[in-house]
């Protein structure tokens, strides 16, 4: 029977990420952890060293079966969850990040659009899941989102996390 495996990203511990990476390797999973040349400038000279690209975060490649395992590296702290379950990530999305990381040094990590007043939102999580609205505020940690259902408008502030960009 054939397993079926997936990439996952992975959070681990502050600065664990290379560790977290060298472990997952050892124990014989396959695990991607992205690195990043950076030119810093020491007090008498200039180096270029490897950083991780993502902070806090690893891939690796499991099947479902031996994800609980993968929880008991030291270093991991969990699975990144997206709705509900561990987030898997494509394998063409993992190779787009290795060829670009191969061309390419110094390279930033942006966030995707922030949601602002205006937009169309569905919320992820909590008691409107699945519940579309229209962002009425928002500030770094927590939205204002306008949810028109019942014939009648409720106003609920949640965290930005329980809500994506329509």
């Amino acid at each position: 029977m054939n397993k079926k495996i997936s990439w996952y990203a992975l959070y681990t511990k502050p600065r664990w990420e290379k560790k977290v990476f060298d472990l997952l390797a050892q124990k014989g999973y396959q695990a991607y952890c992205p690195l990043n040349k950076v030119r810093k400038k020491w007090s008498d000279r200039y180096k270029t060293v490897e950083e991780p690209l993502f902070k806090s975060y690893v891939f690796v490649r499991v099947a479902d079966e031996e994800k609980a395992n993968v929880r008991f590296v030291d270093g991991v702290v969990n699975f990144v969850y997206w709705l509900g379950k561990p987030a898997q990530v494509r394998e063409d999305e993992i190779e787009k990040i290795k060829r670009f990381m191969n061309d390419h040094q110094n390279v930033h990590v942006e966030q995707l659009a922030e949601p602002r007043p205006g937009d169309k939102v569905v919320i992820t999580s909590g008691v409107f899941m699945e519940q579309q609205g229209t962002v009425v505020s928002a500030d770094k940690k927590r939205v204002e989102v306008l949810i028109e259902s019942l014939g009648c408008k409720l106003v609920a502030f949640m965290d930005k996390e329980k809500v994506a960009l329509k």
